[in-house]
């Protein structure tokens, strides 16, 4: 009798350590597939469309470091609230900086998903009145191929580009703080990345990564301070700054 009850107990501790390894398994398999899937909110480009604050800032954490961008939306209203549904909804977070040409521009928002970035092509934003701001050094424009063409791409200016201004590009905020770190991201492809933006799109990370494996990205990017007129503070081809289309 002792050693059936010994047989069943051994037997109960072996189905429990299976069930227990079969749910440790479902658990880590379900947990993958939930940070694989693209977040809703950025396959629906339509739903994201809140209205930013007056001024507001954001931090980029990046492979070279930090930089602050100081936004005013007077400058850019449009470009500023479209700027500010990307950060608040994580859409720069593992985004490349795929275009860095010296004394010229760093380009980057092209999303590294081809869900996310194939949702956003098309999603344009209307221009700007110019003439509230110039694209001088430090300074964050929209990039776009012609007239209200704008979608996800930005450009930080290196050197004083304001022969742009004239071209309708308008500026919607500047780098407050860490502009040293934008000057380190990693330049040595220059222009060779910029006609490639369309396998970027359609392949998403995996062809930079492959192709490209020295460029600089973007680990995380948020809202760490807004003021009057928006939401509260939330934590959750040449040479022309132009896309492909």
């Amino acid at each position: 009798m002792k050693k059936s009850l010994t047989v069943i107990l051994l037997a109960s501790l072996a189905t429990g350590s299976l069930w227990a390894q079969t749910e440790a398994k479902t658990s880590k398999a379900t947990a993958t597939a939930t940070k694989a899937a693209p977040a809703a909110s950025l396959l629906e480009p339509a739903a994201l469309n809140q209205k930013a604050p007056d001024t507001f800032k954001a931090k980029f954490t990046t492979t070279k470091g930090d930089f602050v961008v100081q936004v005013t939306r007077a400058w850019s209203p449009l470009g500023a609230d479209r700027f500010y549904n990307l950060v608040k909804n994580g859409f720069f977070t593992n985004v490349y900086f795929f275009r860095v040409v010296p004394g010229f521009v760093v380009q980057f928002g092209i999303n590294g998903d081809p869900k996310i970035a194939a949702a956003w092509a098309n999603a344009n934003i209307q221009d700007d009145p110019p003439g509230r701001a110039s694209n001088k050094r430090g300074t964050l424009t929209f990039a776009m191929a012609g007239p209200n063409t704008r979608t996800t791409q930005i450009f930080i200016n290196f050197g004083d580009n304001s022969a742009l201004d004239r071209q309708g590009f308008t500026p919607f905020g500047e780098v407050a703080a860490g502009m040293d770190v934008v000057d380190k991201l990693y330049n040595g492809y220059g222009e060779k990345v910029t006609n490639l933006q369309g396998e970027i799109a359609t392949q998403g990370n995996d062809f930079l990564k492959t192709h490209f494996p020295n460029l600089d990205s973007i680990k995380s990017a948020i809202i760490v301070r807004a003021t009057a007129g928006g939401a509260a503070p939330d934590k959750k081809a040449a040479p022309s700054a132009t896309k492909e289309q």
